[in-house]
């Protein structure tokens, strides 16, 4: 069963996942670009800002790691983080948590596996240099150079280099017996009016008279006859010669000129796929209305991993992702029907995935199983005991809410989620919900009173009260005087209170079907530093 797992993938990958037993591993972790990725959420009536990975290394949370590397079969390793540690100070915490990742993915690789590593210029040569003593420097099979963006230029904002466009991908094998599986892109059209510059008459099928003599002669084995009063050495033996002159595919454009091979445009598959790929627009090339923005930082277009799938796995597969943050690979493995195993340590991203997965293939989706997450009611219990800040992500999460604090209550602000849903796409009309998640043993009809302050104070038409304990009675009478909300077509009972219990029987909230607390949304304003904006 496709599996995707919320956690750290060096705990998941050696808990869960057995010796050689994937097909293909890719990956897209943190560049270590020294800072983290929030998302900043601002409904002009509530304003707060939630991690969605973080990317800060620092010495004081690997020294374990390390520690781990010093052993006979892993020494070279540790010795190699050594010298980083002396001479590239600022990538040596990161390189030593990606070390000991990599070791556990290349461990689970089958033998005719491939692994890609997707980083950028500033990390790529150490990175390199890891997987060389991992995978052996023979077994790298491409430097593969993505550009993702059109040339631009920074220096208006005060920039001193020129444009960075692109990203790179490692590509190793795990032996010398890796399958591979050859793409091909379509011909330029100057490529085609270059080459393909003939048009048959009568089916006005486009051709190019190629080349029929044979590289290296003699030394080569290449038959030496006469073909149409030339003697050459030619490609192909005589009796297939014969069988193309049959055929009409041998021209002879005039008297005494050497022959051609007539090579139709519509039989050729296209220019074999190279190590530049600069036909792959990113989702800020592909502009802002493209379905496939979800609003997570980093995501990368499904086009790519469609590419690398295709590349280098067989129907029936298994892919594995370790960072996979809104689920590009595991989209794109479902849809080209391979088996897929994705990881992420984010519970925002695990819910992105849930939604997508269900948005994009329905009912059809392969079946899948999520794992650390609580699974029953008593598993719940137990997180909300063990970390009450943790109970709260995970259930607002599970409604695609975001959550207003964690972690630390730090500001009051009378609610503690926020979704917004779409009820009149053609209006474009949004409304608001206000989720309170109560985790204790006693609640009251105030803890009510004060959700229905808090959505009067931040313009929430719709609230939801999630508790572990069963509502009182005068909760419930309050609830039920709350009335309705009607938009087109529809009509919502304004609060509505939920227990834990209950979502474990699958009761389902009366909400819009349309969330869209977590889409991306044009920028207004200042952008924020070290910040992934969404105003909603």
């Amino acid at each position: 069963m496709n599996t995707l797992y919320l956690g750290d993938c060096l705990n998941v990958l050696r808990d869960n996942i057995p010796d050689e037993s994937v097909d293909l591993v890719y990956i897209d972790p943190p560049f270590n670009s020294k800072r983290n990725y929030n998302i900043f959420f601002d409904d002009k009536e509530i304003q707060t800002q939630r991690i969605a990975f973080e990317d800060t290394w620092t010495l004081q949370n690997i020294q374990d790691s390390l520690a781990e590397l010093h052993t006979i079969e892993t020494d070279n390793l540790y010795f190699l983080l050594l010298t980083y540690q002396k001479v590239a100070p600022h990538a040596f915490p990161y390189l030593t948590m990606m070390t000991l990742r990599i070791l556990e993915l290349h461990r689970v690789l089958k033998p005719t596996g491939s692994f890609y590593l997707h980083c950028d210029p500033t990390m790529s040569h150490y990175l390199k240099t890891v997987c060389d003593l991992i995978f052996g420097p023979k077994n790298i099979v491409n430097e593969i150079i993505w550009k993702r963006s059109h040339s631009h230029s920074d220096t208006k904002q005060g920039a001193s280099h020129l444009g960075r466009l692109h990203d790179v991908i490692l590509f190793y094998a795990k032996t010398e017996d890796y399958f591979f599986n050859m793409q091909y892109v379509a011909y330029e059209q100057k490529y085609i009016d270059t080459y393909y510059k003939f048009i048959e008459e009568g089916t006005g099928r486009r051709y190019w008279l190629d080349n029929l003599q044979g590289p290296g002669g003699a030394a080569k084995g290449n038959p030496y006859y006469e073909v149409m009063g030339i003697k050459r050495y030619w490609r192909y033996s005589k009796e297939k010669m014969n069988k193309l002159i049959a055929e009409g595919r041998i021209i002879q454009t005039n008297p005494g000129t050497v022959p051609k091979y007539k090579r139709y445009l519509d039989e050729m598959k296209g220019k074999p796929l190279q190590d530049i790929w600069d036909d792959l627009k990113s989702l800020g090339g592909l502009g802002s209305k493209t379905k496939e923005r979800l609003g997570y930082p980093t995501q990368k277009p499904k086009a790519l991993l469609e590419r690398i799938i295709k590349v280098s796995s067989n129907e029936g597969d298994t892919i594995l992702d370790g960072f996979c943050g809104c689920g590009t690979t595991l989209d794109a493995a479902e849809s080209l029907h391979r088996n897929w195993i994705g990881v992420d340590i984010s519970p925002i991203a695990i819910s992105l995935i849930k939604r997508r997965l269900k948005n994009a293939f329905g009912e059809s989706v392969s079946k899948f199983e999520v794992r650390g997450t609580p699974t029953t009611e008593n598993s719940a219990k137990a997180l909300w005991k063990q970390n009450p800040f943790a109970f709260e992500d995970w259930w607002l999460t599970e409604f695609e809410v975001f959550a207003t604090t964690y972690g630390t209550k730090g500001a009051d602000k009378g609610i503690d989620g926020l979704a917004q849903y779409l009820v009149d796409p053609k209006e474009q009309k949004v409304i608001r919900a206000a989720f309170q998640v109560k985790g204790g043993k006693h609640i009251q009809s105030k803890d009510i009173d004060a959700l229905l302050g808090a959505m009067e104070k931040h313009k929430c038409e719709l609230g939801v009260f999630l508790t572990i304990t069963k509502p009182t009675k005068p909760m419930l009478d309050t609830v039920a005087g709350s009335g309705f909300i009607e938009v087109p077509g529809h009509k919502y009972p304004r609060l509505q209170i939920l227990t834990l219990k209950e979502y474990y029987q699958n009761k389902q909230l009366k909400l819009p079907s349309v969330n869209i607390t977590f889409k991306a949304a044009q920028l207004k304003g200042k952008k924020k530093k070290n910040q992934i904006k969404m105003e909603l």
